[in-house]
């Protein structure tokens, strides 16, 4: 996750040692060496894409053409899931030590919903909401199905019961979808599944200083953004339990005008998602541009 980059530039190293003396273990040598059985539970990813994230922006900052340089003008920003987190501390909203620890309890607490109700995530490709709301209407059962991500038209996730997410390939492909994955994740995120972990994300949420963001951070409960603190607070504990509206987040930064747009991670997803709202938006990433 954290790569020659990071090594190589002081301040993202800097910002792997403030999340270490949080989380009281060393992140950068958990991303750099594993094992990859503790860095994949959702208890240390979270916190290790929150921070691989924010040491990415201080890379990006170093770049002539990035969106810091004198006379630039930063509009929005927005993540993904908890790419929301990384979004509020670039935002002003939260600070690094506070994030962190938020992320910590998320990941932890989610970490024990999954344990408590094994469940899974399936991409489902090539149908539209209603159709895979449809889906989840019949190969649901007695358990929990539900969409969970909205990531652009004709890439939608749904979450729930292991036994549900086992019967989705099916009942999709009878209604026309394109191919099903399973993704590699710990739990049925962002169902009613989580909502232990929602509750005890809302109480250390009410513990930090969440602050006015000098940017609007666009929600993913809502696709719309907010810059008050305690609308922030309670969008955060809904997103755990609710649907990510990533798609329709993005058309709503779209619709703003906006001029050049950033990816802030190691890898493309959020961009090859880009292309597929508006494939004429170009999108740069901090390290291949």
């Amino acid at each position: 996750m954290a790569g020659a980059w990071c090594l190589e530039s002081p301040p993202a190293l800097a910002i792997f040692e403030r999340a270490s003396a949080v989380l009281g273990y060393d992140l950068l040598e958990v991303c750099q060496n594993g094992p990859a059985e503790r860095l994949n539970t959702t208890a240390v990813s979270q916190p290790a894409i929150l921070v691989t994230s924010l040491a990415m922006l201080e890379l990006l900052r170093t770049r002539e053409d990035s969106p810091f340089v004198a006379g630039a003008t930063e509009a929005l920003t927005a993540g993904l899931s908890l790419g929301e987190y990384t979004a509020l501390v670039h935002a002003g909203g939260l600070d690094l030590e506070s994030a962190v620890k938020v992320v910590d309890v998320r990941g932890r607490a989610m970490q024990a919903c999954a344990e408590a109700s094994p469940g899974g995530m399936v991409a489902i490709l090539g149908l539209d909401r209603e159709q895979v709301i449809g889906v989840c209407d019949e190969a649901r059962g007695e358990d929990v199905l539900a969409v969970a991500n909205v990531l652009c038209p004709g890439n939608i996730v749904v979450s729930g019961s292991r036994a549900a997410c086992e019967r989705v390939p099916a009942v999709a492909t009878a209604a026309g979808a394109m191919k099903c994955v399973a993704l590699e994740v710990a739990g049925a995120f962002h169902t009613p599944l989580m909502e232990p972990a929602r509750e005890k994300l809302a109480a250390v949420l009410d513990e930090v200083d969440l602050r006015v963001p000098r940017i609007p951070v666009i929600s993913n409960v809502d696709a719309q953004p907010h810059t008050d603190p305690s609308e922030i607070r309670a969008l955060l504990a809904r997103q755990v339990c609710g649907v990510v509206e990533w798609q329709a987040s993005m058309e709503h930064l779209l619709s703003t005008g906006v001029g050049r747009l950033w990816e802030v991670g190691p890898g493309r997803v959020l961009r090859g998602l880009l292309k597929r709202i508006d494939r004429k938006r170009p999108c740069l990433g901090v390290i291949d541009g």
